[in-house]
């Protein structure tokens, strides 16, 4: 039976460290400050919302969150993003997700000044990640990493398959493996389509799936010892499940994460520890 990964005890050790980066911060008379800015309400969006506030308070952050109507304009939002990016005493601004149908999220989020996208997702920022010389990581793939390198294993060399292609996960996880010169397969709808996806995945000596699509990969197609981190969550009746067959896989598998309780405690972690780092580079 596979180990499990668990991100709650790294989550908790990167909190620990922000925090004490905060406190010395503090001294300079800096309080590092967190803005969330959203349009409208999204049911879907509160328990990350409160998860941010809750953690920024524990840590000793500032956090606000600014929610505008959900019939805002482009360039109304624009301007928001634009004022907080001129207020000194912001250092991280983040743009809930998704917005509402009238709204182009993708050119509102560059309008984030770099130095102040704690989410890792300006073109500047992402640019920064294919040198391999990143500012700020986007902070669920950062969070898969910390997970990769919790188990001391060495990545150099390993074979690496990424199921999902996101800006935020698949992509930006590739870079960071590719940094560590792990050899990268990207698999996405059309691999699928190909009938291609199960031979690929049996392949992975590190397995990382963010889709969203419950029970996508199945346990028998895992590779015996491989490591599988499950970024996907799922709700199915009344259970939250990844996009991995858990039971199947966890008895292939050397290691796994939980859904929930693996990648999810971490990507809060990442962004607290972001606005950190911006606050610290901010101060010069």
């Amino acid at each position: 039976m596979a180990q499990l990964l668990e991100g709650k005890l790294i989550a908790e050790r990167l909190r620990n460290e922000a925090a004490a980066e905060a406190a010395e911060l503090k001294k300079s008379g800096v309080v590092p400050k967190l803005v969330a800015v959203q349009a409208g309400e999204n049911p879907a969006s509160a328990v990350y919302l409160k998860s941010q506030k809750n953690q920024c308070a524990k840590v000793g952050l500032d956090y606000e969150l600014r929610t505008c109507p959900a019939d805002i304009g482009q360039a109304e939002l624009a301007a928001e993003i634009e004022r907080l990016n001129q207020d000194r005493s912001v250092n991280g601004i983040i743009l809930q997700m998704p917005l509402p149908g009238q709204l182009d999220g993708r050119k509102l989020q560059a309008a984030i000044l770099p130095e102040k996208d704690v989410e890792g997702i300006t073109p500047a920022n992402l640019g920064r990640l294919v040198l391999a010389k990143p500012r700020f990581v986007p902070c669920t793939a950062a969070g898969v990493m910390e997970l990769l390198k919790s188990t001391g294993d060495n990545l150099y060399g390993k074979e690496a398959v990424v199921v999902g292609h996101s800006e935020i996960v698949g992509k930006p996880l590739a870079l960071l493996l590719l940094a560590e010169f792990v050899t990268v397969s990207v698999c996405h709808i059309a691999t699928g389509e190909r009938g291609h996806l199960a031979d690929h995945v049996g392949r992975a000596e590190i397995l990382v799936v963010a889709v969203g699509k419950a029970g996508l990969i199945k346990g028998e197609w895992i590779q015996k010892g491989a490591t599988v981190i499950d970024v996907g969550i799922n709700r199915v009746g009344d259970k939250l499940v990844g996009d991995v067959e858990f039971e199947a896989a966890a008895e292939r598998a050397a290691r796994i994460t939980p859904v929930p309780g693996g990648v999810g405690p971490l990507t809060v972690a990442m962004l607290i520890r972001n606005t950190v780092l911006a606050a610290r580079a901010a101060l010069g």
